[in-house]
């Protein structure tokens, strides 16, 4: 029977990350950069979460560390669609590359 260790977990987050860190540079459209950026995130999380449980069981301060990255994260994306709820009012349009009020 296979048995998962810490090495599948960081494979697990390395994928993620790639993929997350892939869409945020290839992305034009910005709500899928902010999907990625909370992929990326995700991938954080699942990182400090696999060190804590697979190092001490005592000390958790990997998880609440995720717990609060989790939580910015959170806020992260309702300001995020606040301001693009805003743009697309006056703009019509979420694509980054032709919002000139972002660039100065």
């Amino acid at each position: 029977m296979l048995e998962i260790t810490l090495f599948h977990y960081l494979i697990l987050a390395l994928f993620l990350f790639t993929v997350g860190l892939t869409g945020i540079v290839i992305s034009k459209n910005i709500i899928k950069t902010l999907i990625c950026v909370e992929i990326v995130m995700s991938a954080i999380n699942i990182n400090f979460i696999a060190f804590t449980s697979y190092k001490n069981y005592m000390f958790l301060s990997g998880m609440i560390f995720a717990l609060f990255v989790t939580a910015i994260s959170a806020l992260q994306t309702a300001v995020g669609l606040l301001l693009i709820y805003f743009i697309y009012k006056n703009k019509d349009k979420v694509v980054s590359e032709e919002i000139e009020e972002l660039k100065e």
